[in-house]
């Protein structure tokens, strides 16, 4: 057992987390998102919202200086923001290089850029629209 680690963090993420490089990117995935199919590696975080699991590891995983957006969110057009994307702003700014825009791609391009992360996370997030990835920075 480990002190200090928030317990929504399962072994198997924390180990995920620690494997994962400078630059290898990170999706949570809704609970519509289709996680097995495109991930190289899937953790279940099923009852989990997505909010509860960026406050869980963001303490531990350093988000990358070296771009220009803190998060990357999928929409398609003539969807209004959905409204969990300010809960999104609200918990990364609290964390370095967090305050950075949003980078904005529409299902098929998100869909490949999945594919393409270090890992899917399958959360039990409930609102549309609401898969973000993130990608790890250097540990100063």
């Amino acid at each position: 057992m480990l002190t200090g680690i928030n317990p929504v963090i399962s072994p198997e993420l924390l180990k995920i987390l620690a494997e994962m490089g400078h630059g290898d990117e990170i999706v949570f995935g809704d609970g519509n998102f289709p996680a097995a199919s495109h991930a190289k590696r899937l953790v279940r975080a099923d009852g989990h919202r997505i909010t509860e699991l960026l406050d869980a590891i963001l303490p531990l995983f350093p988000l990358d200086y070296a771009v220009d957006y803190a998060a990357v969110l999928m929409n398609k057009p003539g969807v209004p923001e959905p409204a969990v994307w300010s809960r999104y702003r609200e918990t990364l700014e609290r964390y370095p290089d967090g305050d950075k825009e949003f980078v904005v791609l529409h299902k098929p391009e998100f869909y490949e850029r999945a594919s393409n992360a270090y890992c899917v996370v399958a959360t039990g997030e409930t609102e549309r629209f609401a898969n973000i990835i993130i990608r790890k920075g250097c540990v100063k």
